[in-house]
């Protein structure tokens, strides 16, 4: 195994994580900022106002975005165990 090999392999990892996890990211972001957005205006600073709404958009991007999530770890696992041999030498 080269140092190159490792550098674009881990590289690869890093993508399929920030694709993995992007979906959910993205949500509770959106929703956090619309959440605080309201907050600043009506000046409603309940702890419990930000956490729910947040945690209930991301478990909705989660039930949304699975099946694709799925396809690309399988994908990636797929590849990786197809690829085995080639990682030895």
């Amino acid at each position: 195994m080269t140092p190159e090999f490792i550098v674009g392999f881990g590289k690869e990892v890093v993508w399929v994580t920030l694709l993995v996890a992007g979906p959910m990211l993205l949500c509770g972001l959106i929703v956090g900022l619309v959440v605080s957005i309201f907050q600043a205006v009506t000046q409603v600073h309940e702890m419990t106002l930000t956490f729910i709404p947040k945690i209930l958009a991301v478990m909705a991007a989660l039930v949304i975005f699975f099946p694709w999530m799925m396809r690309v770890l399988l994908y990636f696992t797929e590849k990786l165990f197809v690829n085995i041999p080639m990682y030895i030498r």
